[in-house]
């Protein structure tokens, strides 16, 4: 879907390092974006030319370290000189400062959320989840943003009305487990305020994700339990771990988003394949399109 849309001018922070510039020439090959790269020019160019890639014809912002590429990087964005913002050698809080510094640009009004979208192994399926690499322990607003941003990136990929669950322990709302409480809640909320799309929660992970779990329970009237293509979680911890587990324990490949900025931010991992970081950069391309 990315390669039939325009190409998108990508800020790559600190590009000069091997996975990032490996990604750039990937995704640029694939048509997927054009690169801007912002750091210290003589570690670009290395990086280049073991790729045997010439970069002579795209643009490359000067800065030394971290801090200073990251600002770079953010700029060119916020100043409408490129158009996705993405993650390269530097640490995340530095790139993030960078992303929601005022003096970039690129603050909307609403929060920043991250969100994975995983493709099984075989390719045949997918399962969202917001957010699980940026808010710690995000509250009621922030789950109703990323509730916004992940029905907003699913009908941009196709979907016409996706299922989102929100995350607990139960199906039931219990005062003794907040999340429960708050599934209730945003259930509630995303049903009168979000159209297109069909909301369930409280629901435990087998209810979201085993028909046969739901059969067992009775719950196949629910128009999500079984059958959800996101998944909206109470805290960092459980968004992570769910993650992981569906990348490393089932193979899946996952490509993170960061959405509610004025562009697509890629908060890409050292630890990411190279299809990973090319599934993130589709994503970034599909969003720019909007």
């Amino acid at each position: 879907m990315a390669q039939k849309t325009a190409s998108p001018r990508v800020a790559i922070a600190r590009a000069g390092a091997p996975l990032p510039m490996l990604a750039a020439k990937e995704a640029t090959e694939a048509n997927m974006m054009i690169p801007v790269f912002t750091g210290e020019r003589h570690m670009i160019e290395a990086e280049a030319e073991k790729l045997d890639w010439d970069i002579s014809g795209f643009e490359l912002i000067e800065a030394e370290g971290e801090v200073a590429s990251g600002m770079a990087a953010a700029l060119a964005c916020g100043e409408g000189r490129a158009d996705v913002l993405m993650k390269g050698q530097l640490h995340t809080d530095a790139f993030m400062r960078a992303a929601v510094s005022r003096d970039a640009g690129l603050r909307t009004g609403r929060r920043f959320v991250h969100i994975f979208h995983i493709t099984t192994a075989d390719g045949t399926g997918s399962i969202t989840i917001s957010d699980a690499a940026v808010n710690v322990s995000p509250d009621m607003a922030t789950r109703q943003d990323a509730t916004t941003e992940v029905v907003k990136l699913l009908h941009k990929l196709g979907n016409a009305r996706p299922k989102v669950a929100f995350l607990s322990a139960t199906e039931s709302a219990i005062e003794s487990v907040p999340s429960s409480m708050d599934g209730r809640a945003l259930r509630d909320w995303a049903r009168e305020n979000i159209e297109n799309a069909d909301f369930s929660g409280p629901l435990a992970f087998d209810l979201i994700i085993s028909p046969k779990s739901v059969a067992t329970k009775k719950m196949t009237d629910d128009p999500v339990a079984g059958k959800a293509d996101a998944i909206i979680v109470p805290d960092i911890v459980s968004g992570n771990a769910l993650f992981k587990s569906f990348v490393y324990l089932a193979g899946g490949c996952a490509g993170g988003i960061v959405m509610g900025a004025k562009v697509p931010i890629l908060l890409t991992s050292r630890a990411d394949p190279p299809a990973a970081r090319l599934s993130s950069v589709a994503l970034g391309a599909i969003m720019a399109a909007t």
